[in-house]
């Protein structure tokens, strides 16, 4: 791995609150314009433009791109952002209830995401994918970071123990959703030479969120490298902005699925079918959630169900037909619903594990959906395993929680 610290382009203390946001693709344009109602600082004028803009302006409208920038280098002439003196590592911790996890903020290579270094476990989509290009071009900026995780270095969680000891730079709890956030200054020259070293030796980091990110990070560095004839690889361009989580300390929620329909089959015949290939167990009204592997819930007419997959329908040797949502998306969303492509079909929709089971019960008992099926939370090691044997999970399959606050630190490609 390549990498390197940098000159982060940050908020003074005193403003941190009113800069940092949720990430761009989290909220709609709507939610945006109002988070950032009454706020010139918010980050939201940067990461989503188009609230620049009347209600209804489109976020992909050609001249959105460029209000993005005006307003970075607003935030710049006025104080809000504030370049640091020197190349710098950062620390940002993130706390979810009783747990914390510490995350090591640096510039990542693109070179390596070229050579499959950066692992990714999903597929991009080319338009998202231009679409943050376009963004990092306009700003000649990574505003937002992306989400890797890393096998946990002893040596290297020594080091960011020392200094999340001390007093951080921020330290805050972000009101919408509880979540308490952290971010300290790596500044000492011996620390920062070792950490270089340490993370260097480090054989691979995997994508846990921010696939998009991280492909127009990459396309945009590519595409300036091509357009310097006195390239050398130690350009700024050729680095863009990743937190980096050790294994050890990540959760990963489950990711569910609420599905409109039955495809014509009765309540009766619905279980009937999915019996055959699962054992169904009746839990009644009280909510059900999945503890294991292979084990599902189903919700259904105010009722939930066990359900665990019978020995030999999966393969264990298969590290993608292994997983429960391959396992679901087989045997009842495809074969029994006729659902075939999570992307693209209308009859299903997909709830993050963060609502809860709870928000699974109510779509289905307000009548919007027939039926709801929650699953167990793959693992990291699954993740690991897949990126690493080179396959790519099927779609809607990790929900990492929390989610990264933007505006605490930005990379400038100069």
């Amino acid at each position: 791995m390549k990498v390197r610290p940098f000159r982060g382009i940050r908020p003074p203390k005193q403003y941190v609150l009113d800069v940092n946001s949720r990430p761009y693709d989290v909220l709609s344009s709507d939610e945006a314009r109002l988070e950032a109602a009454g706020n010139e600082k918010s980050l939201y004028h940067i990461i989503k433009p188009e609230i620049n803009f009347e209600p209804g302006t489109d976020e992909h409208d050609p001249k959105v791109y460029p209000s993005a920038r005006e307003h970075f280098d607003l935030f710049q002439r006025n104080g809000w952002l504030v370049q640091d003196e020197k190349p710098m590592y950062y620390i940002y911790a993130q706390t979810m209830g009783t747990r914390t996890q510490y995350g090591l903020v640096l510039a990542a290579c693109f070179e390596d995401y070229m050579s499959g270094k950066i692992k990714k476990h999903e597929l991009t989509r080319k338009d998202k994918e231009e679409d943050r290009m376009k963004h990092v071009r306009v700003n000649n900026a990574n505003i937002e970071p992306v989400f890797f995780a890393y096998k946990h270095v002893d040596e290297l969680d020594a080091i960011i123990a020392r200094y999340t000891a001390k007093t951080p730079e921020y330290d805050f709890v972000a009101q919408i959703d509880g979540f308490g956030h952290k971010f300290w200054l790596i500044d000492d020259d011996k620390d920062i030479a070792r950490i270089t070293e340490l993370v260097e030796q480090i054989p691979a980091m995997y994508i846990a969120d921010g696939h998009h990110r991280s492909a127009a990070a990459a396309l945009v560095g590519n595409e300036r490298k091509q357009a310097n004839p006195q390239h050398t690889g130690n350009e700024e361009y050729n680095f863009f902005l990743a937190v980096c989580f050790p294994d050890n300390q990540l959760n990963i929620l489950d990711y569910n699925r609420v599905v409109r329909d039955l495809n014509g089959l009765t309540e009766e015949q619905f279980i009937s079918a999915i019996a055959e290939n699962f054992i169904v167990e009746k839990q009644g009204a009280a909510i059900y959630k999945p503890n294991r592997l292979h084990n599902f819930a189903l919700y259904l007419n105010h009722t939930w169900y066990s359900l665990t997959a019978k020995e030999g329908r999966y393969d264990n040797n298969d590290p993608i037909g292994v997983l429960d949502v391959t396992i679901s998306s087989n045997l009842i969303l495809d074969k029994i619903l006729g659902i075939k492509d999570l992307r693209t079909d209308k009859r299903i929709d997909f709830v993050g594990g963060i609502r809860g089971l709870e928000e699974l019960q109510r779509r289905v008992d307000s009548g919007e959906m027939k039926m709801a099926l929650a699953l167990y939370p793959v693992t990291m090691q699954q993740i690991i395993d897949i990126a690493d044997s080179g396959n790519i999970m099927p779609p809607k399959t990790t929900w990492f929680e929390p989610k990264l606050r933007s505006g605490l630190v930005i990379h400038s490609l100069d």
